[in-house]
């Protein structure tokens, strides 16, 4: 039998001990879990963020995984702690729309409220309750316990919002939504909608009022210092400069528009 798999995913970074504190609490509860770091470098408080973030990687990961997953700007607040079952997974987290991309390509089977008390440390910090409620969740889902062993059902679980594109016959008028490590600016415009939109013509694109003048298929392909467009990992457009920050080079950053329009007949 496998061994159960718990994945974590937060804005703590690494130089405190947070991130490894939850890890030792899923562990006093699931010896035999494996341990996996998504990354603790979401921007502090950023929910949009993290929830990218899980979405881009959560189906990658072994059928029955558990995705711990803590951005939390409400901690100690009123706002609940869930976990759900969606896909192929659970996920533990804040009721803080942390889960809103994830929910959207897999609609969730079953979200209860974390109200069991058993199931949390005996006593809950308000100021680090991914340590005392969300991570012993997440160990005891990964020892075997049924999601509905962790408090009642609930249906008004909280959603962001995650902007759109505008698509038209025209074009597609569509945002950065992240900034990766290298100054990639991903956009919110996917790869389908761009290859409806030519239909065999060529595309004229903009990002933040600067004219992108090719659209290539690796980073490689750009020329010099030219900002280039491409389709990344997540079949989202984005725009980069080869071996240097887009981002910085074109002043971009989330919510600067990027527009994908019919390129003019000479």
């Amino acid at each position: 039998m496998a061994r159960p798999v718990v994945a974590l995913l937060s804005d703590f970074g690494t130089t405190d001990h947070y991130a490894g504190t939850m890890k030792a609490v899923v562990l006093g509860v699931c010896p035999d879990v494996t341990l996996v770091d998504i990354g603790h470098d979401v921007p502090p408080h950023d929910i949009l963020g993290g929830a990218l973030d899980l979405a881009a990687c959560y189906r990658y990961f072994p059928s029955g995984t558990v995705f711990l997953v803590v951005v939390d700007p409400g901690v100690g607040s009123a706002r609940r702690g869930i976990a759900a079952e969606a896909g192929d997974y659970r996920f533990v987290a804040p009721d803080n729309g942390v889960l809103t991309a994830v929910f959207k390509e897999s609609p969730p089977r079953k979200v209860v409220e974390l109200t069991e008390r058993k199931y949390a440390r005996p006593t809950v910090s308000r100021t680090f309750e991914g340590r005392d409620r969300f991570a012993p969740a997440a160990g005891w889902l990964a020892k075997g316990i049924a999601l509905a062993s962790l408090g009642r059902a609930v249906t008004d679980y909280r959603r962001i919002d995650i902007p759109e594109p505008e698509i038209t016959p025209e074009g597609i008028a569509g945002v950065v939504l992240r900034v990766d490590r290298f100054g990639n600016c991903i956009t919110n415009i996917e790869r389908r909608s761009v290859e409806k939109l030519a239909h065999g013509a060529g595309l004229a694109i903009t990002a933040g009022g600067h004219g992108i003048p090719r659209l290539v298929s690796t980073y490689d392909e750009a020329q010099g210092d030219d900002p280039c467009a491409l389709f990344g990992s997540t079949d989202h457009l984005e725009v980069a400069v080869q071996a240097a920050s887009a981002a910085a080079r074109l002043g971009l950053s989330r919510g600067s528009p990027v527009t994908v329009t019919r390129a003019a007949v000479p």
